[in-house]
């Protein structure tokens, strides 16, 4: 280490530096330090163990494990409220814990659309068995007779209409169902990179430096030679390394790529994502939806068009928040008989994608461009998941739409879908993904088929970003079997060097 006289700025030796903690990162950290290599992990958030994310409340978790509390705008018609972990364990450690490998089908699609080799379900195989082994991957099911009660509401319905669904696949290991999955599981049941991978690196020998920004990977127009970071104080630091595994997430990679000029005209160009429709069921009898934990069961049956639905096990704060555009008189209705609804989450994927800009000081701004074909897609996945409701028994149920009242019926909610305009609805998303891609450079590609950017040596991507498209599913294994493949390549180039 040496300083540099009159100035808050100091240099680093470092082997190889992780940017970022979450499921790329997280590999990243492992599996290098599990081949010898002397990692140091830099991340932006700050680390919590169990008993912290237990000590406080579900609020003050908002606001401290997620980028911007949660609200990052996605600009367009209409605004989508985007959430990402900002934290040690990065988004693994705020998310539902569900874990499914990606359809071979897609797998195939994406190595023949992107030119990519080495990443067919038979590549990725090893990898994903490597992954439920360390997480402990369950299919959970309702749990007892008080607990998921929308979830059961949710199958009978399904089973009504002979619509498929499946129990959750979860990285979860003795769930005690404390619904508080999306603010930091408080039990440690659920196996987030924070509990699992970065303790075993750590083990190795790797050293994790939280609240830690990276400004700049540094490099010579060519090859990388370190990153410049700036401290919990302040104090800018430059890590002198060899290799960088880029893993700060599908708006922070492309944002520090466009920061760093690596290149940076295509990095962030096209952000794929997923949103989220919430919709409020009543029913006749006590739901209490409280007790329970997120996304215990989903309907996959419409799974081909991208459509999926789970109930949220939703609580009071959280229901307030969603109805945050209705009137107060509205908000106190839904609150006074919450124990008979239900919140159930419709994910839909979409063919417009979004795009990503670094700003300075270290904000992004994001644009999404929604076609026709996405807003029919919406209107028809909340026609679908009503009809599922009211076959479970819901006598009312509520679309995300504040300027909408609630419907009793489908014919309402039949002429509810012919006039909602596209910019009414209320979109959250949690996945983002493709934002610095793999691929062939003549196809579009930001990096090649070892997470390499193009024209650059040194660096590699290794987390959401990275992937070719859109998943459909919850993309946690998808990106994990990735990253275990990108740094299975470097661990194998590097035994070839002799270095």
């Amino acid at each position: 280490m040496r300083a540099i006289p009159g100035r808050r700025h100091r240099t680093v030796d470092a082997d190889v530096v992780v940017i970022g903690s979450g499921a790329g990162g997280g590999v990243a950290a492992l599996e290098l330090a599990a081949a010898g290599r002397e990692v140091t992990v830099l991340e932006e958030g700050p680390r919590a163990d169990t008993a912290r994310l237990a000590g406080a409340s579900p609020a003050e978790n908002m606001r401290t494990l997620y980028r911007n509390g949660g609200l990052t705008p996605v600009f367009g018609s209409p605004t989508i409220a985007y959430g990402e972990g900002r934290a040690v364990g990065g988004t693994t450690l705020v998310n539902g814990g569900l874990l499914w490998e990606p359809p071979p089908a897609l797998l195939a699609r994406w190595a023949a659309v992107a030119g990519l080799d080495g990443y067919r379900a038979a590549d990725l195989a090893p990898h994903l068995k490597t992954v439920h082994s360390r997480l402990g991957t369950v299919v959970q099911g309702h749990g007892g007779e008080e607990d998921n009660r929308d979830s059961r509401l949710l199958t009978a319905g399904a089973d009504l209409l002979g619509w498929q669904w499946q129990h959750a696949h979860r990285a979860v290991r003795g769930c005690v169902h404390r619904n508080r999955c999306t603010t930091g599981c408080t039990s440690g049941a659920k196996q987030s990179m924070a509990v699992t991978y970065l303790p075993r690196a750590e083990a190795l020998g790797a050293r994790i430096r939280p609240d830690t920004r990276v400004l700049r990977v540094l490099h010579d127009g060519r090859t990388v030679t370190g990153v410049l970071a700036a401290g919990p104080d302040g104090t800018r630091t430059v890590y002198r390394t060899r290799a960088v595994f880029l893993a700060a997430g599908p708006l922070g990679s492309p944002a520090l790529l466009q920061r760093s000029r690596v290149q940076h005209r295509r990095a962030g160009r096209e952000l794929a994502l997923h949103v989220n429709l919430r919709t409020v069921a009543r029913f006749r009898a006590e739901v209490a939806a409280e007790r329970g934990t997120i996304f215990t069961a989903q309907l996959k049956e419409f799974g081909d068009r991208g459509v999926l639905m789970m109930p949220s096990n939703v609580s009071r704060g959280a229901l307030a928040a969603a109805l945050a555009g209705r009137s107060p008189g509205d908000v106190e209705r839904f609150l006074a008989d919450f124990d008979r609804l239900g919140v159930y989450t419709t994910q839909v994927r979409l063919h417009g994608t979004a795009s990503v800009r670094a700003l300075p000081g270290g904000g992004v701004l994001l644009r999404h461009g929604m076609t026709a074909v996405d807003h029919s897609a919406l209107r028809e996945a909340f026609r679908l998941g009503a009809r599922l409701l009211f076959a479970a028994g819901a006598v009312e149920v509520t679309p995300p739409v504040s300027s909408a009242p609630s419907f009793t019926g489908m014919s309402e909610v039949e002429e509810f879908c012919r006039r909602v305009a596209p910019g009414d609805w209320e979109l959250v998303s949690v996945h983002g993904m493709a934002s610095a891609r793999m691929g062939g450079a003549d196809r579009g590609g930001v990096c090649d088929a070892y997470g390499r950017p193009y024209g650059f040596d040194g660096l590699r991507v290794c987390d959401a970003s990275v992937l070719p498209g859109v998943t459909g599913i919850s993309p946690q294994g998808t990106i994990m079997a990735f990253a275990h493949e990108i740094v299975a390549r470097f661990n194998e180039e590097e035994g070839k060097t002799g270095t």
